[in-house]
């Protein structure tokens, strides 16, 4: 999924919800080791959700939601489908197809979002609790949702919760929080150990933008908003100055600004961006007149994350894509910072 497209809406009538055959969702041992105390409750933007009861039926919606039970050994019966950063067109990203394999799970029900969410689609499955906590859902997105069952929307900002803040509220939505807060500090700890592989990036400022290359006349980056910069913010790693102005304006995750305001940008270290590695995107930029005012982009210091793969998807943080793939993140990152070194 791309964070640039936004989510529409579909109006569904009254929607029947018939149990259906399906399996209930498998667990591990190790899910299973905590119930939780039940009725939980979680605070989100759009009020509160009291799950009442340890739900046997989960389903998830938006971006990763269903990576945080599956991490946690519980198989969603339905989830979205990806259709953006998938390497082999089944709808599955590697790095949830590992977790399938390693729990001997089906593929759950995959929710095609390509126009929105397919409510039919997720009440289907029969769902007693609906996941959301990373996502954009709009407030008739989410009270349709909770009619079919209870859902946990973002906590404060469309597509900007925390890799943290969305699993511990998952987690305990799922009466699995002591499991969630320990999948927390491992993560942390992997992390910050491929960070320590990569020393080059040590208080280096990343901006992450998108360039049309059709239209340089304007520079679109991501804000402190978005989970790109603010995982790496929450891992050290400062800001550019102009993110940091902007993001004080806005709760956007995405913003632009003119080709001309290329002054802005003098101290990103590394510019990140989406495209084709092996094209012309980095010649054709450093031959603009106003891009190549930018020092990373005049000097070459420019990472080119390749269109819809799985490390370009890996960008966006979730629970089983850190073990996936973080450490050759990290060194593509790093990669022009160590080489001009």
């Amino acid at each position: 999924m791309s964070s640039l497209r936004t989510l529409g809406v579909v109006a569904v009538a009254a929607i029947a919800l018939t149990v259906s055959a399906c399996s209930a969702p498998a667990e591990t041992g190790e899910a299973a080791a905590s119930d939780g105390a039940f009725p939980v409750t979680i605070e989100h933007v759009y009020g509160t959700t009291t799950i009442e009861a340890k739900p046997e039926r989960v389903a998830t919606v938006a971006w990763s939601n269903h990576e945080v039970p599956l991490a946690l050994g519980v198989v969603p019966v339905g989830m979205s489908k990806v259709s953006w950063g998938d390497d082999d067109d089944n709808g599955v990203l590697p790095w949830v197809e590992d977790k399938l394999e390693e729990l001997g799970a089906e593929t759950p029900v995959l929710f095609d979002e390509t126009d929105g969410i397919d409510f039919e689609a997720v009440a289907d499955t029969a769902p007693d609790l609906i996941l959301a906590s990373y996502s954009g859902i709009t407030q008739e997105e989410y009270d349709t949702l909770s009619k079919i069952a209870p859902v946990v929307a973002y906590p404060e900002v469309a597509w900007g919760t925390p890799l943290d803040e969305m699993i511990l509220m998952n987690s305990k939505a799922l009466g699995l929080e002591a499991e969630g807060e320990q999948l927390v500090a491992d993560l942390e700890g992997e992390i910050d150990g491929a960070l320590a592989n990569h020393a080059a990036l040590d208080g280096k400022k990343v901006l992450f933008a998108y360039i049309d290359p059709s239209d340089f006349s304007q520079i679109g980056f991501y804000t402190s908003h978005d989970t790109r910069p603010g995982f790496l913010a929450d891992h050290g790693l400062p800001m550019p100055t102009i993110v940091e102005e902007e993001s004080a304006t806005t709760d956007e995750f995405y913003v632009s600004v003119s080709s001309e305001e290329a002054d802005r940008f003098a101290d990103v270290d590394v510019f990140a961006t989406y495209g084709d590695p092996d094209g012309e995107l980095i010649a054709q930029m450093q031959a603009d007149p106003l891009l190549s005012k930018i020092p990373a982009i005049a000097n070459g210091s420019i990472v080119i994350l390749q269109d819809s793969t799985p490390l370009a998807a890996s960008a966006n943080p979730s629970p089983l894509s850190i073990s996936w793939g973080v450490d050759e993140y990290f060194g593509l990152l790093a990669e022009p910072i160590a080489t001009a070194g």
